[in-house]
């Protein structure tokens, strides 16, 4: 019986070998002629394996695609993490480690585009199963630049942190960009330094102006992929009408004005409220409002809002 089971633990083992073995080709594969050109035939023979053998791991292209897409994100983030250990053995500075990941993130993209970038160019991107990895990634690399940059400056970014995670990714991608076209000629390295550069900036002038955070964990999570529902639209919507109501307290009128200024966000706050909402009297109550020249920003914001929801 041990001799059986041992045969049984080696054969799977042997299996799991020849699965990977074809997802490694596969990622070379992709890389090297795309998606659409590399076939499950051209895989196999690369593999020196059967087409059918492939098959008995991945069931279609999409399948081994969405595979591959995964492993090279988990790869990411797993050097990434081997990273963070190297640089606290060797006792690098936070803002030194930050700065090796930023190289290292250029460079990783710029070698899988294909599965970081390009993807998006794909039909692949309608199948329901790599939706689902498409979402996971993310979903992970979205936690990872939290983290990346509490490790980086600390506590003392909390209470802005997804602000500072939003502003450091619309940096990278925008340089990210530049680096795809071949036009940035200073090293990676150097280019990771300027940016640490400027979020240092960034952070200082969080830390010492202390303004409202506009992304927190509420809203953080949505985006093209995961957009957001009726009941979020609405919440931030009533938030608005708080910010105008708040507006109000600081204007330069009287009392008197305040108040009904007051009176008239409350009825605008209950028609908004109201299902189905009453676009007429809507309209009246913010054009009553925007006869005030400090709230017309704000009504600009609220008609932005109230077209969506």
């Amino acid at each position: 019986m041990s001799s059986l089971c041992q045969d049984m633990d080696g054969g799977i083992a042997m299996e799991e070998l020849k699965k990977q073995r074809v997802l490694d080709t596969a990622m070379t594969l992709f890389r090297i002629k795309g998606y659409s050109a590399a076939s499950m035939q051209d895989i196999a023979d690369a593999c020196g394996m059967a087409k059918a053998s492939i098959y008995k791991f991945f069931a279609s292209k999409e399948e081994l695609f969405t595979a591959a897409f995964a492993a090279c994100h988990q790869t990411l983030l797993d050097q990434a993490a081997e990273m963070e250990r190297e640089g606290a053995r060797h006792h690098l500075t936070p803002r030194e480690r930050l700065q090796r990941k930023i190289e290292f993130l250029f460079a990783y993209t710029v070698d899988n585009h294909l599965f970081m970038i390009d993807f998006k160019e794909l039909p692949i991107t309608t199948n329901e199963h790599f939706i689902a990895a498409w979402k996971h990634k993310k979903r992970a690399l979205h936690v990872w630049r939290r983290e990346l940059l509490i490790e980086a400056y600390g506590d003392r970014i909390e209470p802005y942190i997804w602000d500072v995670v939003a502003i450091f990714r619309g940096i990278y991608i925008e340089y990210l960009g530049y680096v795809q076209q071949q036009v940035i000629a200073i090293p990676m390295s150097e280019l990771a330094a300027f940016i640490v550069d400027r979020m240092d900036a960034l952070i200082e002038d969080l830390v010492s102006k202390s303004p409202e955070p506009v992304i927190d964990h509420s809203n953080t999570h949505f985006n093209y992929l995961n957009p957001s529902d009726k009941e979020m639209r609405q919440a931030t919507l009533q938030q608005l009408i708080g910010l105008i109501r708040g507006e109000i307290e600081q204007l330069s009128q009287p009392e008197a004005v305040r108040q009904e200024l007051g009176q008239v966000t409350a009825m605008l706050r209950e028609a908004c409220e109201h299902e189905p909402p009453n676009p007429t009297l809507i309209r009246v109550l913010s054009a009553y409002l925007e006869g005030y020249p400090e709230l017309k920003p704000f009504l600009r914001q609220f008609h932005f809002l109230s077209s969506q929801s």
